[in-house]
């Protein structure tokens, strides 16, 4: 089979859409998976949409970079999969990407990146560096050919930019960290400063450009699971393709800023108002995220797993935990949160089709990593805010900590350099994973009463940040739902909350 590219396709009489040359509007930060499968998608669409005429250059963001020659290779073409679950129906779509022109190496051609940088159609500039990669690094410096880091990279591209005289840019950082764009817009001061760039080129910086802060919500697992479905995908293709890409079909990116954006943007002329959203403050969505979805996964994760199950997916066919889960969520969770509750009920019925997608495998134990400190942000909040409000604690937010604690001390066997060996129910040993200073604390406690053990957890206040012995009843009903679980099982407790 021939590798995909536009004469591939031509060849093959393809007759799904296609934008071939167009100028370059935007400039990207990384050539990973989630940003070919997120923001590369919604430019194909508005390009299909909305005639947005416009494509991007990607460039390789650190010297080990693997992808670019692949992608010039292929003509900037990939086929990207989404998969997963929407209102109960299954879902599987594919459509060939054409939105990237190409990808450019500035460690092979600084050159060619500081071209692209002032390129004069470009309007964009977006990225994912990981979470690492906003961080500001004294050492970069100006005449490196390029910085090593993102934040100096992006120094040397605005610098090219305003030596010229070309208008700023609108910035928006797709790296999962708070207020990511005013975090990026401070490392590019800090580098204005160090290498003495001058006030002309810091005002047009913090006044001409726009560094947005942006939250990006999809999961992408990346390529075909194995060589064997990636075959199968080629074939029924009819091409081979390096760089397929698969992701889940929900997707949301909402992006802070005034609400004249959208003319600058070109996601909602394309109709894309359910994917793309422009707020005046992102936190609320954050929040909506981290106690929802993320709040979710805690909530009933450690639990299910003591009650036998063991993918995501699974608890969602299981009556008792998935109704355990529903309740949490929007009689607890969702009444705490500062959003339109439309919005919020919605959020969280596309949250059980994630969870309840039937291409992806996610493992419980997976997600039970560093379980304390999820805990502590993720459901702590909502359980706090319920009770400030009620005057009661929340019977499912309470059992979801009893299980925490079940998790953590299920008949505990020994402690290994790298995690503590519980055994659940069924018999299996399974490894918690977390710090090891909480690993330390359930192996001393292994032999405390139910009582003693409970009491211990709740007044540490190097979990919690307080002493949560002091919040009335909370204890006591701690107590209660651990002696559950122990005696009757993870589902029958959570039974118990129905």
């Amino acid at each position: 089979m021939d590798q995909l590219s536009f004469k591939t396709l031509a060849k093959l009489g393809y007759k799904g859409y296609l934008k071939k040359k167009a100028p370059e509007k935007v400039l990207q930060f990384g050539e990973g998976n989630f940003l070919r499968a997120f923001v590369e998608d919604f430019l194909d669409q508005a390009n299909e949409k909305a005639d947005w005429n416009g494509k991007v250059a990607i460039v390789q963001p650190t010297p080990r970079g693997r992808k670019t020659d692949a992608i010039n290779a292929q003509d900037g073409l990939y086929t990207l999969y989404l998969r997963g679950s929407e209102n109960g129906r299954k879902v599987d779509e594919k459509r060939v990407i054409s939105s990237v022109s190409r990808c450019i190496n500035p460690y092979r051609d600084y050159g060619g990146f500081i071209e692209a940088a002032c390129g004069k159609d470009l309007e964009i500039i977006t990225s994912n560096t990981t979470e690492a990669g906003i961080a500001y690094d004294p050492a970069m410096k100006l005449e490196d050919r390029p910085c090593l880091s993102f934040p100096g990279k992006l120094t040397q591209a605005l610098y090219a930019r305003f030596q010229k005289g070309l208008p700023g840019l609108l910035i928006l950082s797709c790296e999962l960290i708070d207020n990511n764009g005013k975090e990026l817009l401070k490392c590019v001061n800090h580098h204005i400063d160090d290498w003495k760039l001058g006030d002309a080129f810091k005002q047009y910086v913090n006044e001409e450009n726009t560094f947005c802060s942006t939250l990006v919500d999809r999961i992408v697992p990346g390529g075909a699971r194995d060589e064997a479905e990636s075959a199968a995908m080629d074939a029924a293709n009819g091409y081979t393709d390096a760089l397929k890409d698969v992701g889940e079909c929900f997707g949301i990116w909402i992006i802070e800023g005034d609400a004249s954006l959208n003319d600058r943007l070109p996601f909602h002329k394309a109709g894309l108002d359910k994917f793309v959203q422009v707020v005046p403050d992102v936190a609320p969505y954050k929040k909506r995220k981290v106690r929802i979805l993320n709040g979710a996964h805690t909530g009933f994760v450690l639990g299910s797993y003591l009650a036998g199950q063991d993918i995501v997916r699974d608890c969602m066919h299981n009556e008792t935990i998935k109704g355990f889960m529903n309740k949490m969520l929007y009689e607890e969770v969702i009444p705490t949160l500062p959003l339109d509750k439309q919005d919020l009920q919605d959020f969280a019925a596309a949250v059980a089709d994630r969870f309840n997608n039937p291409f992806v495998d996610h493992q419980l134990l997976s997600i039970s990593l560093n379980s304390t400190s999820k805990w502590r942000t993720r459901n702590m909040p909502s359980f706090k805010d319920y009770v400030a409000a009620q005057g009661r604690l929340p019977v499912c937010l309470t059992m979801s900590l009893a299980a925490y604690i079940a998790f953590y001390s299920c008949d505990v066997q020994r402690r290994e350099r790298d995690g503590l060996i519980c055994r659940r129910p069924n018999g299996n040993e399974y490894k918690v994973q977390d710090d090891a200073w909480v690993l330390d604390f359930y192996s001393a406690h292994r032999a405390d009463t139910p009582e003693d053990l409970v009491h211990a957890v709740l007044a540490n206040e190097t979990m919690w940040g307080e002493d949560l012995t002091r919040t009335a009843g909370l204890e006591e009903a701690v107590v209660r739902d651990l002696k559950c679980i122990r005696t009757d099982g993870a589902e029958k407790a959570f039974a118990s909350c129905l």
